[in-house]
């Protein structure tokens, strides 16, 4: 009852509820009606509101309140519009249109309507503008100035509303709110927490958490974008810069495998704050909350010269030229026992820089630290590691089965398009593993590795269900894949797939299997041929090592002798430089131009906003000069040419912006159907089960401050629960 009284809710104004529906009746779609704003005639489809009949005649109407994104609130008022011969203006974010329908966005009505709308905003809004982050930014600035009065009619007190604290990374002002209620509705509907609302009525009305409590979501940063005036700011960039000082340039971000388009804003030679971009199959407008704050780690614990180790076992600053020697001679004396371990931050471009040179060095061992079933159907099947249905794909499925991951913390902007298909498409969810909470009604199998076999074979009572949806996804995690027996698991799980996808509604061309990876260079690495996992460089030690922004651990000292050299290169001093005899310092993702591939197989690439910081250097450029000191020159030295080495390779790697189509599902299943093997008693787990297991999962995210403040904020906030 609950979900459907939400989904009735959230239908009203929803540009995304429109769109299903209209899908949904399109044998029957009633024609389109004519209706005429500022005298220019516009067809639109029946219930179509006013705001969004204007914008199709590419007329703007103010709003605070009304977001595409968010349900209709229709409080805020400034949108008031003239429609001919209504007794009284109307509100265009909750108006349907009607047949025949003149508006008037410019009458003298209208702007006088808007003017007093703007007065009464302003009657308690404080004048502290120059102070104010939102400065420059501010949709109520813009507002004011185009639609509000030079003078106002009240003289009463201006009201002060006491702060409110909801953690580290939000920072509020709550006497500036304007009560447009877009950060409630987004924490309710997108966020998946409930947690913010309103308290009191007309003049002491407040927006807050009733009590002082952290706002608890990997989402919560994305209100300081909804807000339309300085409630709700950055913490960490409070009175940093304004917007006209600070330049931006477009990137991605690698905090995870989803890709996301983000800004990077910057001024003289730091990242000042990032901010989402907008890219509708990937992310929308939303930003994970660790993507958009954990920008401060990039500054701090950084590699800024070469080191060797000394006679006395420590690391020791040098010049470039001394790093590199040391480095070659090793690697000349090494006589092909050469391997290689490529990190979860690593670009394509340094991927194959690196596996060119080990490989011409006669090494055959270029792994990552990612795991991934390597036996039976292998990595051979692009189709065997992707997202085949791709992220925006979610939307079109009506079952969804998770398989060992928590796509919450692992893929928060994932996470939230299958909340978003879950209320208004009606989606339904399972999952195999731990019981955790994704936000959205999820039923949970068990954590019992058999019920996979269970669902292959039919004897499972969720088997029924599973079979009879029309477009069902299976999702199967990294975690579950690093298993033991995670070959065996994942075969099964790819037989079950070519089974459904023979029942399904659009037949072969509905991709069932899913793997949703968690590091940004896991795919683009198992493109160029890498092997996942480090158990060839276990069982075989080389007498070199090179570790590309290696950190997580996968492979520590203790499991290599004493005499093998281990070349660390990469942008922070983390696990990786402390076993390391030679230290390379490269650059972070913030300051190269580099090829990412996200979890579905789409291209994408980062753009250089900064210089590395000292004598940093572009890690394929380190790799080209370290080969030809040691002799074995790479045949490219720029980054065109290194582009048309990694086309070779793999083509899809330089196909930006577009996701590869892979459908060797078949294949892959009928050698599934050869891997053997013993499961284990072991439960389905995965690291990532608390909003404090996502804060801290890279080498960047380590060194950051504020993900530090957040974990303690969190830790605090389930203290104070046990102790109420």
């Amino acid at each position: 009852m609950l979900r459907v009284g939400a989904s009735r809710l959230l239908q009203h104004g929803s540009r995304h509820a429109a769109v299903v529906s209209a899908a949904r009746t399109q044998s029957s779609a009633p024609e389109k009606i004519e209706v005429f704003i500022d005298d220019v005639p516009v067809m639109v489809e029946p219930g179509t509101t006013v705001l969004q009949a204007a914008a199709q005649a590419g007329v703007e109407i103010p709003r605070f309140c009304f977001h595409e994104r968010l349900s209709v609130a229709g409080n805020c008022r400034m949108c008031l519009v003239e429609v001919e011969k209504a007794a009284k203006p109307v509100a265009a974010c909750a108006m349907p249109v009607m047949k025949g329908w003149r508006v008037k966005t410019n009458s003298d009505l209208t702007r006088k309507a808007r003017e007093g709308v703007m007065e009464f905003l302003l009657i308690n809004h404080p004048l502290d503008c120059p102070i104010c982050d939102q400065g420059g930014e501010c949709d109520l600035q813009d507002q004011s100035m185009a639609f509000g009065s030079d003078r106002s009619r009240f003289l009463d007190n201006k009201r002060a509303v006491e702060d409110k604290n909801i953690g580290p990374l939000v920072k509020t002002v709550m006497t500036r709110c304007i009560h447009c209620t877009r950060c409630v509705r987004f924490a309710t509907e997108v966020a998946g927490v409930e947690d913010l609302g309103t308290t009191g009525r007309g003049s002491d009305m407040q927006i807050g958490t009733y009590v002082e409590k952290m706002l608890m979501s990997e989402l919560s940063g994305n209100v300081i974008d909804l807000c339309p005036v300085g409630a709700l700011t950055s913490k960490p960039y409070a009175f940093t810069a304004r917007p006209w000082e600070i330049r931006r340039t477009d990137s991605v971000d690698v905090m995870d495998a989803v890709g996301s388009n983000i800004v990077v804003n910057h001024r003289t030679g730091e990242v000042l704050r990032i901010l989402p971009q907008v890219h509708e199959e990937i992310n929308e407008e939303w930003l994970s909350d660790k993507s958009r704050f954990a920008y401060d780690g990039l500054k701090r614990q950084r590699l800024m010269y070469p080191m060797v180790k000394d006679s006395a076992g420590e690391l020791r600053p040098c010049e470039w030229e001394d790093a590199l020697i040391v480095a070659s001679k090793a690697l000349k004396t090494a006589g092909g026992s050469v391997a290689a371990v490529a990190g979860g931050l690593v670009d394509a471009e340094s991927l194959i820089a690196l596996k060119d040179m080990v490989n011409r060095l006669g090494g055959e061992s270029v792994c990552t630290e990612e795991i991934f079933p390597d036996t039976g159907t292998g990595t051979d099947f692009r189709s065997s590691y992707l997202l085949n249905t791709k992220i925006v794909g979610v939307e079109e499925s009506d079952l969804i089965l998770f398989v060992g991951t928590n796509p919450r913390f692992e893929a928060p902007l994932f996470n939230a398009r299958v909340r978003k298909a879950w209320i208004y498409n009606e989606l339904d969810a399972a999952m195999i593993g731990p019981n955790v909470d994704l936000t959205y009604d999820c039923e949970h199998l068990g954590n019992d590795p058999s019920i996979i076999g269970k669902l292959l074979d039919g004897s499972h009572p969720f088997s029924q269900r599973l079979s009879a949806a029309k477009r069902p996804m299976i999702v199967a995690g990294a975690s579950l894949l690093a298993r033991m027996d995670g070959d065996l698991l994942y075969s099964q799980l790819m037989q079950l797939s070519q089974k459904l996808r023979s029942s399904c509604e659009g037949g072969s061309e509905w991709r069932v299997l899913n793997v949703l990876q968690r590091v940004a260079s896991q795919v683009a690495a198992l493109d160029l041929g890498y092997t996942p996992g480090v158990a060839d460089i276990r069982n075989n030690p080389p007498k070199v090592l090179f570790l590309l922004g290696a950190d997580e651990g996968a492979i520590t000292r203790e499991d290599l002798p004493k005499e093998t050299l281990v070349i660390y290169q990469g942008h922070h001093g983390d696990q990786g430089a402390e076993m390391a005899d030679v230290v390379l310092p490269g650059a972070a993702y913030t300051e190269k131009t580099a090829t990412y591939v996200n979890t579905e197989g789409r291209a994408q690439q980062t753009r250089a906003a900064l210089i590395p910081p000292g004598m940093a250097r572009e890690d394929w450029k380190i790799l080209r000069a370290l080969s030809e000191i040691v002799g074995v020159k790479l045949p490219y030295d720029s980054l065109n040419d290194i582009r048309m080495r990694m086309e070779q390779v793999s083509p899809n790697l330089v196909r930006y912006g577009d996701v590869e189509e892979a459908n060797y599902f078949a294949q892959a299943s009928a050698l599934a159907q050869l891997v053997s093997g013993k499961k284990e008693p072991t439960p389905i787990d995965v690291p990532q089960k608390k909003l404090e297991d996502f804060y801290m999962t890279n080498s960047i995210t380590r060194a950051s401050p504020t993900m530090a403040k957040c974990i303690a904020a969190v830790k605090k906030e389930e203290s104070n629960k046990y102790i109420e």
